[in-house]
């Protein structure tokens, strides 16, 4: 895992447990900042990946209450968290993070994520013990470590692009979840996890949308703040959306000299950003720099294949690689705008949800029933088959149809293996993860908040950074921003019929330039359709066509070919198999 630390190295042994860690030096460059690090008694030992915001608030209340420091690094303020406070250390810590902390009097390992889940933390256990890592790849260097397929996890991705959860796409494997934190007993394999924190429930109260537009441009400022505290140099992710426009904004506020970056696609004007981040960083005078994407080979996806650890089928990481790849000449450390969708209410699909909601109340059951069979006959890759599908079902059933790659007859067609019996299917399983929300967007925003978001655009952004040894942030994971979208601003300022991301957008309207289009919503996207046509195309029906016949059906990939040359959307599935075969033969996993 060198490119996650490229700076510094470090092992720690005892006889009951070792950790290794790689640096990316961003807080306290000197040697004192290295881990793995202990506690001065040399009983507690961290190895941590992330960063700490609060840090400098956590350390003067450790200091008024006795305790010294020995380095300005905020690993050693989570050491020393964790001897005042205990387990309950990890509630206090603001950032991203996941670590690995080992108490040699209690013989007992602790594992944690942060809340939103930006930093992975993968682990393996076997009657021998435990053995975890930040990349699923450091575990193939275990010698015992076995490489099966696990069968439900491969449904989970041809549903969505994604494996969520705790679900690894390898048997016996599995990711902590963000806001969890387990204890391993090092002497008798005792395993336990319990969450330290959850999304908040809304709770209707008397502020005026004013006052909420106030708060969120306070809470994100003091955030942006935060997240630019770094030893190294600091840049902006800047697309001209909302979320990177209104986070330079604030960038701006708090220092007199801010570079932006941002990519550019000259040749597909429809995916270009690049005049609108252009507008955004002319307004507030950042030193803006524009990166071209044209010159993406298609021998760049193997590459990204392997370092995803998992295949995971969102093809903007490309364009995410790219340019945390162009960035990091300049800067260690980028802050974006990843969050605001999930949390404000961003996606297209919030308005859509909706409308339909409003259809099935207008049209009678049978209809709907006619038009959903109707639908599923239609083939894959006609715009909006999803949604006419869902109508047959509750509207938050429904909530399964959104951006589902291949629906659960297709899979069954698609797939030679077979999920194993009492499995949860993809689609009950999303539908799940919205249990005791409020309305149906608030559903459909904590479905995506802790599937979608987590699960492919952390995992997208940060392995493509940190393939590029970059260090992204997101001040829109705050939590106390994610505490201020979910527990106290209503839907309506979030997305209604014809609006999406109200309450960012009203403040968005009062600091960003006029001329900018508030209500685009572009996205961090390729223009794949057209990719398909040229050298992408060859590369990925090359890849296909050769594909394990005893995990895919040949027929259904040459009908997906068919019907993309023929016009019909099925470029993001085809992307979506050939992620996978590259993935499978990158590790060469067994059925």
């Amino acid at each position: 895992m060198r490119h996650r630390g490229p700076d510094d190295c470090g092992v720690w042994h005892a006889p009951l447990a070792a950790f290794g860690h790689r640096r990316l030096s961003i807080i306290d460059l000197t040697p004192g900042g290295r881990q793995p690090m202990a506690d001065p008694r040399q009983r507690v030992h961290i190895a941590f990946n992330g960063e700490i915001y609060n840090f400098r608030e956590l350390r003067a209340e450790l200091e008024s209450g006795g305790a010294v420091f020995r380095t300005s690094s905020d690993t050693e303020v989570i050491l020393q968290a964790y001897r005042w406070w205990g387990e309950s250390f990890v509630e206090r810590l603001g950032g991203m993070f996941a670590l690995a902390l080992f108490d040699e009097d209690l013989q007992t390992l602790f594992l944690a994520r942060d809340r939103a889940g930006e930093k992975p933390l993968f682990c393996w256990r076997s009657s021998e013990g435990i053995v975890f890592a930040s990349e699923l790849k450091a575990l193939f260097a275990w010698p015992e470590f076995p490489r099966r397929m696990r069968t439900d996890a491969v449904e989970h991705y041809f549903a969505y692009g994604y494996v969520p959860g705790d679900l690894c796409i390898l048997e016996g494997v599995q990711k902590i979840r963000p806001g969890h934190i387990a204890r391993y007993g090092a002497d008798g394999g005792e395993w336990s996890d319990r969450a330290y924190w959850t999304l908040p429930k809304y709770a209707d109260g008397p502020a005026t949308a004013a006052e909420l537009e106030q708060e969120l441009e306070h809470l994100l400022e003091a955030a942006v703040r935060r997240q630019l505290v770094a030893d190294v140099p600091v840049a902006i992710l800047l697309s001209g959306g909302v979320d990177s426009s209104l986070v330079t904004a604030m960038a701006a506020r708090a220092r007199s000299h801010v570079k932006t970056f941002t990519v550019t696609f000259p040749s597909h004007p429809t995916h270009d950003e690049a005049p609108y981040a252009r507008l955004v960083a002319r307004h507030f005078g950042t030193d803006h720099t524009e990166l071209e994407a044209s010159d993406a080979s298609p021998d760049l996806l193997a590459r990204l294949a392997r370092q995803y650890d998992e295949p995971m089928a969102d093809s903007s990481m490309i364009p995410t690689y790219l340019v945390s790849a162009a960035i990091r000449p300049h800067a260690t450390v980028a802050l974006g705008g990843d969050g605001g969708d999930e949390l404000f209410a961003g996606y297209p699909h919030y308005t859509y949800i909706q409308r339909l909601d409003r259809v099935r109340r207008m049209v009678p059951s049978p209809l709907r029933r006619a038009v959903s069979r109707a639908a599923k006959a239609l083939p894959p890759g006609v715009r909006g088959r999803g949604y006419l599908m869902s109508l047959a079902r509750d509207a938050r059933d429904g909530l399964s149809s959104i951006n589902l790659f291949f629906d659960q007859g297709q899979r069954r067609e698609l797939l030679r293996i077979a999920s194993p019996n009492g499995a949860t299917s993809p689609e009950v399983y999303k539908v799940a993860l919205a249990e005791g929300a409020h309305s149906l967007l608030d559903a459909a925003q904590r479905a995506d908040f802790l599937s979608y978001m987590v699960d492919d655009i952390l995992v997208k952004v940060d392995r493509a950074s940190m393939l590029a040894s970059l260090e992204t942030r997101a001040p829109f994971l705050d939590p106390a921003v994610i505490e201020l979208a979910f527990g106290r601003v209503p839907d309506s300022l979030k997305a209604d019929l014809r609006q999406r991301k109200i309450l960012p957008r009203r403040l968005a309207s009062r600091l960003l330039p006029k001329e900018l289009d508030l209500r685009r919503k572009q996205g961090f996207s390729i223009p794949l359709h057209e990719w398909f046509r040229g050298g992408w195309g060859t590369m990925m029906r090359d890849v296909l066509l050769s594909a394990d016949p005893l995990l895919f059906n040949r027929a259904v990939i040459e009908r997906l070919i068919r019907q993309q040359e023929r016009g019909l959307v099925n470029a993001h599935r085809l992307f979506a198999l050939t992620l996978f075969e590259l993935w499978r033969r990158e590790y060469h996993v067994a059925l």
